[in-house]
């Protein structure tokens, strides 16, 4: 099962990531960042900045709880629909 290893901002909703086979990808995050808990990420660079990777979901999040899930980060599954 495929999951991330390393989070890095680029700015722009961006993000690059490692995996756990050793690639790595950059990931427009815009798309996926559907729902009011993502708008105060979407509104403020620094916020957004702060993501980081939940090591033992294998995903990225943030502080206040927003996460992605892998699969849908990586492709394999499609976003959840806004609430």
């Amino acid at each position: 099962m495929l999951r991330i290893r390393t989070v890095r901002p680029l700015g722009e909703l961006f993000v690059a990531l490692g995996l756990t086979d050793g690639t790595s990808r950059v990931v427009n995050l815009e798309p996926l960042m559907n729902g009011p808990i993502f708008e105060p990420l979407k509104a403020d660079p620094a916020r957004f900045r702060s993501v980081r990777v939940d090591p033992r979901l294998g995903t990225i999040g943030w502080p206040g709880g927003a996460d992605l899930d892998p699969d849908v980060l990586l492709g394999v599954a499609p976003p959840a629909p806004a609430p």
